[in-house]
């Protein structure tokens, strides 16, 4: 998924501490996905007080939305760099194309992981038959020694798994005795969790790990901690036990990872490591592709496609800061 905000934001809002073990909710800020109805999304990452959770660095929420109503995602050929996309869903079908050639559809419980790497663009729409839209899009910032290989897509189907009141499905890394079989290139682990009512759940985590819970239907606390809908509730490293506690039962994406430790530059859809590197990559963009002059150029062009390739944004009138 692209970001398709028109001034897209270098740094947005603010975090509160809750607890004196440094647990904090992230609450989510509403971003319009383009079109003339424009779905809504609801955006945990990036932000001001954490712009990563490992090597995860956006985060977007979305439905359940009614297709009818806001047309659907609609997200035109578009590039990236130095990151991996991940897509994935609750309800719905997404149609995902890209310029090395794959064509590929976006179900509930699969993972479609894509590896930007030195360039690549793709597109993203809900297929016809949708007609409610309900999941997340994520971002992995790659770390430098691999930011700048040649990219690649694959999609893979995690085996759900039970532990004690909760179902486990881990598509990115390990997690509770289960490990995905997607490419990624740090420490990191990525899981949806479906916890039963009154369920109480204490799951074995690396300590060099930060964890990031995201509500996406019901109620949960973490480690004491009531986390709202649609928020992400921040853990710093140095627990080896998480607990996770539900009422009535819940739907969870659980994140995590090694603190990335690299500065990165991210605007748009490019993540480079400094503001001439994404003017760089933005001026290779406009020039190959929305002007034609080289469509077999860095980002490859995104064959089928029945519309136009996104322009990008203009370039703030500021440089662009290193995040970390």
């Amino acid at each position: 998924m692209s970001n398709l905000e028109r001034h897209p934001a270098e740094l947005v809002a603010e975090c509160d501490t809750l607890d004196a073990e440094g647990i904090f909710l992230i609450e989510p800020r509403d971003v319009p996905l383009g079109g003339p109805r424009a779905m809504p999304v609801h955006r945990t990452l990036p932000q001001r007080a954490k712009s990563t959770i490992g090597g995860w660095c956006f985060l977007d929420h979305y439905g359940p939305d009614d297709v009818s109503v806001t047309g659907g995602m609609r997200v035109p050929p578009h590039p990236h760099t130095g990151l991996q996309t991940v897509s994935w869903l609750f309800q719905g079908e997404i149609e995902h194309r890209d310029s090395v050639g794959s064509h590929a559809m976006v179900r509930p419980g699969e993972l479609n992981l894509m590896t930007a790497g030195h360039g690549i663009s793709h597109s993203e729409d809900s297929t016809p038959e949708t007609t409610v839209l309900h999941g997340a899009q994520l971002w992995l910032a790659l770390p430098d020694a691999s930011r700048d290989q040649d990219p690649f897509f694959e999609n893979t189907v995690p085996d759900p798994i039970r532990i004690d009141g909760a179902v486990v499905r881990v598509f990115i890394g390990e997690l509770a005795g289960a490990s995905a079989d997607a490419t990624v290139f740090s420490p990191l682990v990525g899981a949806q969790l479906d916890l039963d009512a009154g369920a109480s759940v204490v799951l074995d985590v690396r300590s060099e790990f930060e964890h990031g819970i995201l509500l996406d239907l019901g109620d949960v606390s973490v480690a004491g901690v009531e986390v709202p809908h649609r928020h992400l509730a921040y853990v710093p490293p140095g627990r080896t036990r998480l607990r996770l506690s539900s009422v009535g039962g819940a739907r969870i994406l659980l994140l995590g990872g090694e603190p990335l430790g690299e500065q990165i530059v991210m605007w748009w859809n490019f993540i480079g490591r400094t503001h001439d590197e994404v003017v760089a990559s933005r001026e290779q963009w406009q020039h190959d592709v929305i002007d034609g002059s080289d469509a077999t150029g860095r980002f490859g062009t995104v064959a089928d496609y029945p519309g136009r390739p996104l322009p990008a944004p203009e370039m703030p009138t500021v440089r662009l800061k290193p995040r970390e």
